[in-house]
């Protein structure tokens, strides 16, 4: 890496090894976030709620200087971080509050891998969702909260509340 910016970077972990590798790297003093959901399983014998990784397989990490970023390679568990050609690549700040605060307060999330076109750009005011922006869409006939992870291209999805406080405002 030749030029180190500090910020947030993505980690492409081993199946399954998400929850192993976080705790590795907060042993490591390397600020994380590996965000969660709650969703129902079904099995032939069984049925229970499950917590699992909103986006399987990938970490957020907070890399403050250049030996966090060879310390979270060194990880056992990580595999490499996501990258554009050779450089590893920054993921937006406002992404990540966003995700942060959907994965803690949102209580039906669905990530999509679907395109969509642009929406309403909108902002939540007020509520558990305060903060977070993103645009406003129709989805399986629900208005939805629309937030890009572009880097994974993937959408998260919430469905506003009714009582949620939002401006139309423009971002830049």
């Amino acid at each position: 890496m030749s030029i180190f910016q500090i910020g947030w970077y993505l980690i492409y972990t081993k199946a399954r090894h998400e929850k192993k590798v976080e705790s590795r790297l907060a042993e490591k003093q390397i600020e994380c976030l590996l965000p969660m959901r709650k969703s129902f399983k079904k099995w032939h014998d069984r049925r229970k709620y499950v917590t699992e990784p909103l986006f399987p397989s990938y970490i957020f990490v907070y890399l403050r200087d250049i030996k966090s970023y060879y310390g979270g390679m060194d990880t056992e568990g990580v595999l490499s971080y996501v990258k554009l050609g050779k450089v590893a690549v920054m993921v937006n700040e406002t992404v990540v509050n966003n995700v942060r605060l959907i994965a803690d307060k949102a209580a039906d999330v669905e990530v999509s891998k679907d395109s969509f076109q642009p929406g309403h750009r909108l902002m939540i005011r007020q509520g558990p969702l305060s903060g977070v922006d993103g645009e406003m869409v129709t989805y399986k006939n629900k208005r939805q909260l629309l937030v890009r992870v572009e880097l994974l291209q993937r959408n998260l999805l919430v469905t506003l509340p009714e009582d949620a406080v939002l401006s139309k405002e423009c971002f830049s």
